[in-house]
């Protein structure tokens, strides 16, 4: 019976899911040609031209090492603010002091757009990957460092306070009790994270590099190619789509074990 029931919840779960993308479409095709009325190369942006031009991008292969490459800066960018972001963030929810201390420092600096450090990230690292790498990092790090922040305040401290009393160690509180304890935390961190360093991405593409989906949506605006640069903020939407939703059954997975 249970079984049933989840499965005419997924059932409409889907097929509302379905509608909103047909409903997104039509207003897409409906845009487009009244743009058409007065813009002459509107017409290109439409459904039609759209996935014409991202079928053949994608049979004749010249996606392929420009997709590799933005996921490769996402995956190493997130892999940076993990490394560096969960250490802050445990040390901040420890220490009430560090709290107090780096709260509105942390606070002022996620405020800034990490696009308007562009100019300073390339005069420091050059053209090239690292102040791609530096940007995202930057852009990434401060929902992970929150996260993580706020699910250590949340443990429970008579879990601290029985480890402590069983004589474990540093080590083992922190591996077989925090980190366990703040994985949900994190993994929500993370996800937000992705979401803005996608978005943060293609601008940062335009860093005088020769790869990348930012790159080729420039290449391709140069060109006049509207169909092809189209296809691409597709392409985008569709990847940042599968990441968002890779991330989000990790974190339900993790949270389905843990309860």
């Amino acid at each position: 019976m249970r079984a049933n029931v989840k499965l005419t919840q997924s059932s409409v779960r889907l097929g509302l899911s379905l509608l909103g993308l047909a409903t997104l479409l039509m207003a897409w095709s409906i845009a487009t040609r009244w743009l058409g009325q007065s813009v002459a190369l509107a017409g290109l942006l439409g459904p039609g031209h759209t996935f014409e031009s991202l079928y053949q991008l994608v049979v004749q292969n010249q996606l392929t090492v420009h997709t590799l490459i933005s996921l490769k800066r996402v995956l190493v960018s997130l892999a940076l603010a993990l490394g560096l972001g969960v250490p802050i963030g445990l040390a901040v929810g420890t220490s009430r002091a560090l709290h107090n201390s780096t709260s509105s420092a942390f606070q002022f600096l996620r405020m800034i757009s990490p696009l308007s450090w562009m100019p300073i990230a390339v005069m420091v690292f050059g053209i090239g990957d690292a102040p791609i790498y530096f940007l995202l990092t930057f852009a990434a790090i401060w929902p992970i460092i929150l996260n993580t922040a706020a699910g250590v305040r949340q443990i429970d401290p008579k879990w601290l306070m029985l480890a402590r009393s069983l004589s474990a160690t540093r080590r083992e509180i922190l591996f077989r009790i925090m980190l366990p304890g703040i994985l949900g935390d994190i993994l929500t961190g993370l996800r937000l994270a992705i979401g803005i360093v996608w978005i943060v991405l293609v601008p940062c593409e335009m860093l005088g590099v020769s790869s990348g989906l930012g790159y080729f949506i420039l290449d391709t605006r140069d060109r006049l190619a509207y169909s092809e640069l189209m296809a691409v903020i597709v392409l985008i939407g569709a990847l940042g789509f599968l990441l968002d939703g890779c991330a989000q059954k990790l974190h339900q997975r993790w949270t389905h074990q843990a309860g």
